[in-house]
Formats: structure tokens, sequence, C-alpha cells
């Protein structure tokens, strides 16, 4: 921290500036919440007068610095601005003023966004338990900042915003090399099942598999400890099985499908997430899968594993369950589908395809998630750095 700039507990350029507004039980109020972690203020839904025991509101200004009583020592504070004046908080978020003459509002905005700033009111919270701890207007007052002259808080502000800009950019940078990534994945797909796939054998699926249907109780021994398989041990599109656990560790009551290894599980359930994987190892899953064993000795099992999941089955399966309030697939559906397939021998050059194609899409994922939390480590030290007048 600068050793020129004086240190001012906030109560100094910060007083308390609260409207308070009688509730009327005919008038409906537009809400507005904080985020935590600095992450600013947002819009709730309306809230009629009769439906809230509070006895008034308080009224935002553009201007006010708005504080959360309840998770304020985990940066639920923000600044207002002209979108959310005229609307209201509750009483559990005390407004305040800011000396416009001594404390720019946006120094003061980047400066509560500081996990420092945050563990510092954290020890002036008052309650047991996380959801306990209260934050009152005194103890945000006692806060002691960094205060330079406005020139120079204008200056680092000016810093700050150019720099979080950037961090900005990189992020979106990001998101869409990984967008395109996968986008890499969905063309490969329907390249090959919709285009090269119309020259295809057509193949039945009545004669190219079955369902294993049998339902086994997943709390008796003998099957309480296999793997249990749902739908949310499956990465929607990408054929991906996510880490699971025993049938017994995930609490399972209700009857459960059990399948043996070489099998492709298949969500009935919102087609449109396509969720399709290959397990070769033997368990239980959810009622909302279908265990699919092949039994056509031309069709490669992972070959249909990549058919289940690519736009031709994906446009027939949406169309057919999309009409129920939850979509699902029935089995009539499933086997009504028109099945096409090259020979053996192409069907794994495929399947290795995508396999290889799938992985460097992952090694990409992999990758931007560790740039990810760099640059989320960036600002951080940025503010740090400013408010240390090293900007």
């Amino acid at each position: 921290m600068s050793t020129t700039w004086p240190l001012v507990p906030l109560g100094e350029v910060l007083r308390l500036d609260t409207e308070k507004v009688s509730v009327r039980p005919d008038v409906a109020y537009e809400m507005v919440g904080v985020y935590s972690f600095g992450r600013g203020l947002f819009n709730k839904e309306p809230v009629l007068g009769i439906n809230t025991s509070y006895k008034f509101f308080y009224r935002l200004k553009a201007d006010h610095v708005v504080m959360s009583q309840l998770f304020g020592w985990e940066g639920a504070l923000a600044i207002s601005d002209d979108r959310f004046a005229g609307k209201y908080v509750s009483p559990q978020f005390p407004t305040f003023h800011c000396e416009s003459d001594r404390l720019e509002r946006k120094y003061l905005s980047w400066l509560m966004k500081r996990p420092s700033f945050w563990r510092e009111l954290g020890t002036r919270t008052k309650g047991m338990g996380d959801r306990r701890r209260t934050l009152n207007p005194e103890a945000l007052f006692s806060s002691v900042i960094p205060l330079p002259p406005l020139a120079e808080q204008r200056r680092i502000v000016a810093r700050i915003e150019e720099l979080a800009a950037k961090i900005e950019e990189a992020r979106g940078l990001r998101r869409k090399a990984l967008e395109e990534a996968k986008a890499i994945l969905q063309s490969a797909l329907n390249n090959l099942f919709m285009t090269t796939g119309a020259h295809w054998q057509p193949l039945s699926m009545t004669q190219a598999i079955i369902i294993n249907d049998k339902q086994v109780n997943p709390t008796l021994p003998e099957y309480s400890g296999l793997p249990h398989i749902s739908g949310e041990n499956m990465q929607s599109g990408t054929c991906r099985l996510l880490p699971y656990r025993t049938a017994e560790a995930d609490g399972v009551k209700s009857g459960n499908y059990l399948f043996a290894g070489n099998t492709i599980l298949y969500s009935k359930i919102r087609p449109y997430l396509r969720k399709a994987v290959y397990v070769d190892f033997p368990g239980v899953c959810s009622a909302d899968i279908y265990p699919i064993k092949v039994i056509d000795a031309e069709l490669e099992p992972r070959f249909l594993m990549w058919s289940l999941v690519a736009p031709k089955f994906s446009e027939y399966a949406n169309k057919l369950s999309g009409r129920t309030r939850m979509p699902k697939l029935n089995r009539t559906q499933l086997f009504g589908f028109n099945l096409t397939r090259p020979r053996m021998e192409e069907q794994r050059r495929i399947v290795a395809y995508l396999d290889v194609l799938q992985a460097k899409v992952d090694a990409l994922k992999m990758l931007q998630e560790e740039t990810a939390k760099e640059l989320d480590a960036l600002l951080p030290s940025v503010l740090d750095r400013a408010f240390k007048g090293e900007l």
C-alpha cells in the first residue's frame, strides 16, 4: 500500500442514506438484490406488498452504494446506477452515499471487489455460522481504506478498467475458441451421419439391438457394490462417461436396470441432451436409461453409440418426444429409427476418428480451463497492486 496515501475510516467519506417507503398491499415493488463476490446488483422478481412481512423497503438512487447485511462479508456490496434507480431493496440492504468531494464511487466499487476487503469485513460481523453472520453499517464505517486525492482515484479507476477490459477480452477469446472446438466435433458428426451416411446400408433396429429390461433391487448385496450410472454421469453430446459411484454410495433405493459389459447406455429422458456412453463393465443404471446390447455381428457397438448422438438420430428423437411436457423416447420410437451403417472396417475407422477428435477437444477444454483460472486470478492481482499504489 502506498505510504503516501492517508488511511481513512469509511465512515468519514460514506454516510447512511436510506429512503424508507411504506409497503402497500396493492402495490408490486420492483426488487433488487446484491450478488456475492463483488459481482454487482441484479433485478429480482417483483414483490406484491401483501406477500411480504416487511413494513417498508428502501428506494434506490442511481448514486447509492448497497450492502447486504447477511452477505457483505463475502463481497455482497455494489454501487447502483440508472438501471436500478427507483427500484427497491429490503431493510436487510442498507444504502449509502459517497462524499463525492473526497471519494470517487467507482474507486470504492473496485476496492469493494477485493477479497482482502471482504475478509477484513468478516472480522467485524456478528453472529455464529456463515449463514447467521451479519454486518451492520457501523462495521462498514469502521473499515479503513487508502484514500489518495480524487485525481489519483480517477487515474486508478481508469487503469483498472483498462486492464479489466483486456482480461474480459481474453475471456471472450477463450470462450470462442472452446465453442469453435466443440463445433468441429458436431460438424464431423453431421458430415459423417447426414451426408456420407446417406449411402450406407440400412439396418432395422429390431435386427441390430436388444434392450436389457431386467430390473434388480440395488440395495441387495450382489448389486449395491456395482457401479451406478444415471443421466448425471453422462456428458451431453460427447459420449463421455463422467465420474460415478456405486449404487450404495449414491443411496439408490428404487429398481434399476442391470447391465453387462459391452453395453451402450442411452438416456431416454430429454433426448435433445444427446447422452449416450459405452461401458465395458457390469453395473446398474437408472430406469431413465436404455441399456442397449448390439446383436448384429456387423455392427460395431461404439459406432452405434456415436450414431445415437449424431444429428440424424437426435432430430428423429426430438421430433417424436418433444410433444410431451417431459420429453422421453419410448421403446417403440427407438426401434422405429432407420439406422444405416457402412462396412465394419469403415465403422471402426469412423469410431477411431471421432475418438481422436473428441480427445483433442477435451485437451483444448482442459487447457482453456487452466487459462480461465489464470484469468480469474489476474483481476484480484491487479486490484491488489492498484490499492498499494503500484499501478
